[in-house]
């Protein structure tokens, strides 16, 4: 089964954010609660956390810009 990990809405006005850097790499096994990347917004610039405990899988890059529910990888449990 994977979980999918997705750009969060941080904000009320929230509509997009940037990865600025993945914090753990493709194939990396990770715990509930792992930092798995920094996201910046107009405002503030913050960590995703794992939602779920797994394998992370990762499709989106840093540097470009997803909207708010757009799926930028998945974790393996």
């Amino acid at each position: 089964m994977s979980v999918p990990i997705n750009i969060p809405k941080l904000g009320v006005s929230m509509t997009e954010g940037t990865i600025i850097e993945w914090l753990v790499a493709d194939g990396d096994e990770v715990q509930e609660g792992d930092a798995l990347f920094l996201i910046e917004t107009d405002k503030v610039e913050n960590e995703v956390g794992a939602t779920v405990a797994g394998v992370v899988r990762i499709t989106g890059e840093e540097g470009e810009t997803y909207a708010v529910g757009d799926s930028v990888g998945e974790i393996e449990t």
